[in-house]
């Protein structure tokens, strides 16, 4: 939809990004947080306080309700390589590799402390895998989690064999290491591989979107430059008929009031004659305009239904105008008159109106010859005029060779040959041809301009 000036109103409706996402982003934006390393750094200490949280309650309580007891120093050491490997995360994005890398080297401190009573994990090593997998393409985030996994699973079945041996030798139990390393194989790949998977498809999902808002916004522009070429166009040929109906009517009162300036005093009466001429040019003028504004407008209630459609069977009483004010005009018909299509007819009589006008004003006294010629597969139509035997009042050049552009676009639309230029004999010459059968009709000869001439 759009409004008059051409513009689109019914936006696209694309998804945009999440609404709790958009307030944190206007929030950090206010207080100065912009930059990823900023925004990161922020994360990394907002995880740094909850692993250190998660952790104390963890040992202090969690772990002495399931049996589990950690010397002190342990537990010491395990929060402060969890809460170290949180603030690395502040690389999460702006060195992602070497992130995970150094998530990954601290995590297996952390499992070395930790096992064989448990195995501990932090905050940090699900950040960096996500992260990973929204930065980095597939394959690479997938190597990269492959790397974590085989680190990690090393990493623990040497604490795991080492444990067990000691075990072995106080004399223990120990549980399996195979069973232990198997089973924190499976968690690893949970971890890291599920988690890069996860993030793959998010950035998938965001580039999706991202694709989606490009490609509305490309339909609406295209929407938008549609609606203004149509005004374009819709404006184009309002211009055209009024050009047309005002250009004629106008250019023959303008004659007239001349010769009736010029009568005033020696011929009263002729002047009164001219003047009445004109009120009557005038009153047509009126009426023509108000049929072309009503027709454009589509409401037949604002032009009269009785009032003539201009085509081929008024060139007489056009002929008939244009000798009346003074010009010396010849009609030929050759051939059997029959009908052509309503807007080719329209379109034929609109150009000879136009011709005769131009004439009129370029070629004062220039007898003019209009040749319509009914021929077996067209219709052709010649306007000629010769050299003016007086000199044209001057006009403005903003005003010049509009009428061509006006009968070049109505040959155009009829799919008519269109020729107009100058005549050996120093005058001017408009030709057109119309096919009237479906064959000619079906090649749609364009239309062609020779010598387009300012006029």
């Amino acid at each position: 939809m759009s409004d008059h000036s051409g513009t689109v109103t019914d936006a696209v409706d694309v998804p945009g990004p999440p609404r709790l996402t958009r307030w944190f982003d206007e929030r950090l934006t206010r207080v100065g947080v912009t930059g990823r390393f900023a925004r990161d750094c922020l994360l990394a200490a907002l995880l740094t306080v909850l692993t250190f949280l998660g952790l104390t309650l963890l040992f202090r309580f969690v772990a002495p309700a399931e049996g589990l007891t950690f010397s002190p120093a342990r537990v010491w050491l395990v929060i402060a390589l969890c809460t170290g490997q949180a603030m690395l995360l502040c690389l999460r994005r702006v060195r992602p590799m070497l992130c995970l890398a150094l998530v990954v080297s601290v995590q297996v401190a952390v499992i070395v402390l930790s096992v064989p009573e448990a195995a501990i994990r932090g905050i940090a090593p699900f950040v960096a895998a996500y992260t990973v997998g929204v930065v980095l393409p597939v394959r690479t985030a997938l190597l990269a989690a492959g790397a974590a996994v085989v680190v990690e699973t090393s990493g623990v079945a040497v604490a795991v064999r080492a444990a067990d041996a000691a075990e072995f030798a106080v004399g223990g139990p120990g549980p399996g290491p195979l069973a232990t390393t198997v089973g924190h194989l499976a968690t690893s790949a949970l971890v890291y591989v599920g988690l890069v998977l996860l993030g793959s498809y998010v950035a998938t999902y965001r580039r999706y979107l991202e694709l989606v808002r490009v490609r509305a916004d490309e339909a609406v522009r295209a929407q938008q430059a549609t609606v203004r070429a149509a005004i374009g166009a819709e404006r184009a040929r309002m211009a055209r008929e009024l050009h047309d109906v005002a250009a004629h009517h106008l250019s023959g009162m303008v004659v007239q009031a001349a010769a009736a300036e010029r009568l005033i005093d020696p011929d009263p009466s002729a002047a009164k004659a001219a003047v009445s001429w004109i009120r009557s040019q005038g009153k047509e003028t009126l009426d023509n305009l108000r049929l072309v504004v009503g027709v454009l407008r589509g409401r037949p209630g604002d032009s009269d239904d009785n009032a003539p459609v201009p085509g081929l069977a008024m060139l007489d009483d056009l002929v008939r105008d244009a000798r009346q004010l003074g010009s010396p005009v010849e009609f030929v018909r050759d051939g059997q008159h029959r009908d052509v299509p309503p807007i080719a007819d329209v379109a034929l009589f609109r150009i000879v109106q136009e011709s005769l006008s131009n004439a009129r004003q370029h070629a004062p006294g220039a007898p003019v010859r209009v040749d319509l010629r009914f021929l077996p597969r067209k219709v052709s139509l010649e306007v000629r005029n010769d050299r003016p035997t007086r000199r044209p009042e001057p006009r403005s050049a903003d005003t010049c060779g509009v009428g061509l552009v006006g009968m070049r676009e109505r040959a155009n639309l009829i799919g008519a040959q269109f020729a107009a230029g100058p005549t050996t004999t120093g005058g001017w010459s408009v030709a057109v041809t119309v096919p009237t059968t479906d064959d000619a009709r079906a090649t749609g000869a364009t239309a062609t301009v020779n010598g387009d001439h300012q006029r």
